[in-house]
């Protein structure tokens, strides 16, 4: 695939996904490096909404989520397991929706612009591999949509793309 993302901003939010998805799955590859297939995810989601503020991954490294790639201000380095929105995420195993950070108790702040947020949990064979963590700079601005087709990318990226 070239490196020319398609979008259609007027479209419902599953048509987006839909689209967004469809070009995922040509974009990635499980020939390129983690890195490299990481990044261009980051960058697709970034680009295909205009909500995303900061997306990235934080990856586990045995003992804490570490910041890999993503898009946005600068951020937090490390986040301990159970702790804020990405490490509870982690260590429940389940995705959280967040609609207000000011109101989900141990919220680390790391952008003080941002105002809801949605994570999701990304295992391979049982084991934690890390986080897929999407912010944005306005309230409520993820729902049940964002979270199945966010948890149907991360299912892609940890069954067909890491190795």
């Amino acid at each position: 695939m070239a490196e020319i993302l398609e979008t259609k901003k007027d479209a419902a939010l599953s048509e987006q996904y839909e689209l967004l998805i469809k070009q995922i799955k040509s974009l990635l590859s499980k020939d390129e490096r983690l890195i490299t297939n990481l990044a261009n995810l980051t960058a697709a989601l970034k680009q295909t909404f205009d909500k995303i503020s900061w997306v990235g991954f934080y990856l586990y490294d045995g003992e804490l989520l570490y910041l890999g790639p993503f898009q946005g201000k600068i951020a937090c380095t490390t986040i301990k397991i159970g702790k804020g929105v990405c490490g509870t995420a982690a260590e429940s195993g389940g995705s959280i929706v967040v609609p207000d950070v000011n109101k989900f108790p141990g919220h680390i702040l790391c952008d003080p612009d941002s105002k809801s947020e949605i994570v999701i949990p990304m295992f391979k064979n049982n084991k934690l591999i890390g986080v897929l963590d999407v912010d944005s700079d306005s309230y409520n601005s993820f729902n049940e949509t964002d979270k199945k087709y966010l948890e149907e990318i991360v299912k892609f990226l940890t069954e067909e793309i890491i190795n």
